[in-house]
């Protein structure tokens, strides 16, 4: 195997591969990257056995700057090699198993030889049954997963709520997680009905991976479904994860069809009223952050408190306010989040009562996002 490529390019799809890299897994081999070289393109495969990410270096794209002197494959230490790359010191670089396993990395003056492992005890990755695809924008379903994702679990006392619930039905999409405190759930419509009806589970650590790979070069991605794998293709890089086993549970039951008070706020002003609150509320064993409503009179307080610093109150400016007298206390850090999600825009708060969960929706679109927080009990 030999081969020479232009750095930049080459560290490019190497970032992406490292995604999937972990040095604590308890398979040797998957620590390291695969390069697999044929007669006109590398393939870079990496892998954890939950997420696999393979991507491919095409000789005919001048960009690459891309000759092949000959075909093979290896495994190499991808720590090591990724460090190695990076600090090259010329544009190009040219990589080549000398004797055995070895490998030399050159570039300019520098030389390096590490050992590699032989790639046909590599994993092959798996391989999806049927031609069913979704196809989504990227810039849609990036989106998607940055508002879901935040309400996934991360104590594995139930592995399930660790992941988002992907449910699809004809043109419908919907994704919602849970943690069992607060819940976001988010649909959309699908360009084209899907012929499949499809109801699986990613785990949220794979979502977020995949979020941080969809750019400017991935206007779509194109997603396909299998019995335990789903696999995502993002221009020539495919994203695999395993699903989760097991049944979700049924969210729908848990938002709330009517409520008694009603507030509209601008997003972003909320959600400053809430950073300047949690300021103190962090200091204090509960973090909790309470909100008093009088209706008749306009009049929305919030309020956070630290026994051992101070205290902090802030009257808040309402678009509009419907509605009962209420006072309700909350963990800060969920509303923070859930606003966060909702990003330049005017929303509906609802609640039923101090104990009940509250929901929040855009003004705009109410049917299709929806959080949902579980308040906290003072008394």
């Amino acid at each position: 195997m030999k081969f020479t490529i232009k750095r930049n390019t080459f560290i490019q799809k190497l970032n992406d591969v490292q995604r999937a890299i972990s040095s604590k897994t308890t398979i040797p081999i998957l620590t390291g990257l695969k390069l697999d070289v044929t007669s006109d393109q590398i393939i870079l495969t990496g892998s954890d056995a939950d997420i696999s990410i393979e991507t491919v270096l095409d000789a005919k794209k001048e960009d690459n700057g891309l000759t092949i002197a000959d075909p093979g494959k290896i495994v190499l230490p991808a720590h090591f090699f990724s460090d190695i790359v990076k600090r090259l010191p010329e544009e190009s670089m040219t990589v080549e198993i000398t004797d055995g396993f070895q490998t030399k990395i050159s570039s300019g003056a520098a030389e390096f030889t590490i050992n590699g492992l032989d790639a046909n005890n590599y994993p092959h990755l798996p391989e999806l049954d049927g031609n069913d695809q979704i196809q989504l924008s990227g810039n849609v379903f990036k989106q998607l997963i940055s508002q879901t994702v935040i309400a996934v679990s991360s104590q594995e006392s139930r592995p399930i709520l660790t992941g988002v619930h992907f449910s699809i039905d004809g043109d419908q999409f919907m994704a919602v997680a849970t943690d069992s405190h607060r819940l976001s759930q988010r649909k959309i419509k699908l360009p084209q009905a899907n012929s499949g009806k499809y109801d699986v589970i990613i785990p949220g650590k794979s979502l977020v991976e995949l979020s941080r790979m969809i750019g400017e070069e991935n206007p779509d991605v194109i997603m396909r479904i299998s019995e335990n794998q789903v696999l995502f293709t993002l221009g020539d890089t495919a994203f695999y994860s395993r699903l989760l086993e097991g049944n979700y549970p049924d969210t729908s039951r848990l938002i709330p069809k009517e409520s008694t008070t009603t507030l509209e706020f601008n997003a972003p002003a909320l959600l400053a009223a809430i950073e300047r609150a949690s300021l103190l509320s962090h200091e204090s064993r509960n973090n909790v952050v309470k909100l008093a409503i009088a209706t008749e009179d306009n009049q929305i307080v919030i309020s956070g408190n630290s026994p051992d610093v101070g205290n902090v109150e802030e009257q808040l400016d309402a678009k509009a306010v419907d509605g009962d007298d209420l006072e309700i206390s909350f963990n800060p850090d969920y509303m923070k989040d859930a606003l966060r999600s909702f990003g330049q825009t005017e929303i509906l708060v609802s609640f039923t009562s101090a104990l009940r969960p509250f929901t929040l929706v855009p003004t705009e679109d109410k049917e299709n996002f929806i959080q949902l927080i579980t308040p906290v009990r003072t008394f």
